[in-house]
């Protein structure tokens, strides 16, 4: 995986979500709004942040370095695909 370069729009509060896998039961996610940095009309993404990176404070205009990586899954009978981000750094 390779990290590319991005301009934040966006990013929601935190929430706790039920996860089984995790001792408290809780699991923190946020979600990342970002365009393509070198075009304002450039391909966006809505990556999904969990754990630490959730915390993490990111404010529109920010340029960030992000790892994403993509998961299909079904649900209900229809393919759909997530975005998550391994790894997002905030860049001067």
């Amino acid at each position: 995986m390779e990290a590319k370069l991005f301009r934040v729009i966006s990013q929601s509060e935190v929430v706790m979500i039920d996860c089984d896998r995790e001792p408290s039961g809780k699991l923190a996610k946020s979600t990342l709004r970002m365009r393509v940095l070198g075009s304002p009309h450039g391909d966006e993404f809505v990556a999904s942040l969990y754990f630490n990176l959730a915390h993490l404070k990111f404010r529109e205009g920010d340029v960030v370095a992000a790892v994403l990586r993509f998961r299909p899954y079904h649900y209900n009978g229809n393919l759909y695909q997530d975005c998550v981000a391994n790894d997002v750094v905030k860049l001067v």
